[in-house]
């Protein structure tokens, strides 16, 4: 009977995160309360502290756990540049621009992270350091410490691109932004 709660718990509790996620990456962390992330994830208010001391709580673990995910995404792509080059042309599309609950979490979320107490900020620096640690691999197998300026490069130059692309009420301008994105991303792989 223990061994059923505790593993309802931790099945809830993953949902919970799950569900955050995306509410966060869609309304933004400050736009999300604790009654409709619990709703969304199908649970009272009351559960909430069950799971999480405070919403900063829920906000740093659903950080680690959205750049885990991601990061873990670009195992299953094609192996060294080629995946490289198939990762940005996906992060720099018209879907990932249309959908930012469904997509990366530093487009959707980079601007409130930075407010964020402490723990929040160190969650997302671990992400990033392994996102740009995947980049570089890509860049350079034998030597993935000679491509971390290129790698920083390119996830900065991903993200910016992306975010510029939602703010823009054009859509053929931001098509432009998006597809320039692209070229540059690529260029700067080299």
């Amino acid at each position: 009977m223990v061994r059923y709660a505790k593993e309802h718990k931790q099945v809830t509790r993953q949902r919970i995160i799950e569900k955050a996620g995306q509410r966060f990456k869609q309304d933004g962390i400050d736009g999300s309360g604790i009654s409709t992330l619990m709703s969304d994830a199908g649970l009272t208010n009351g559960a909430f502290y069950a799971h999480f001391t405070s919403k900063d709580d829920l906000v740093a673990h659903v950080v680690a756990e959205e750049l885990r995910t991601q990061v873990a995404r670009y195992g299953t792509l094609r192996p060294g540049r080629p995946g490289l080059e198939d990762l940005i042309r996906e992060y720099l599309s018209p879907e990932h621009r249309d959908h930012p609950g469904l997509g990366c979490p530093s487009a959707a979320l980079l601007d409130e992270v930075g407010r964020c107490e402490a723990g929040t900020k160190q969650a997302y620096t671990d992400g990033a350091r392994d996102i740009v640690a995947e980049i570089a691999a890509r860049l350079a197998p034998e030597d993935p410490k000679s491509a971390r300026g290129t790698a920083i490069g390119l996830f900065t130059m991903l993200v910016g691109t992306l975010q510029l692309s939602r703010a823009l009420a054009d859509g053929k301008f931001s098509d432009e932004v998006l597809e320039r994105g692209i070229e540059n991303a690529l260029a700067l792989m080299g």
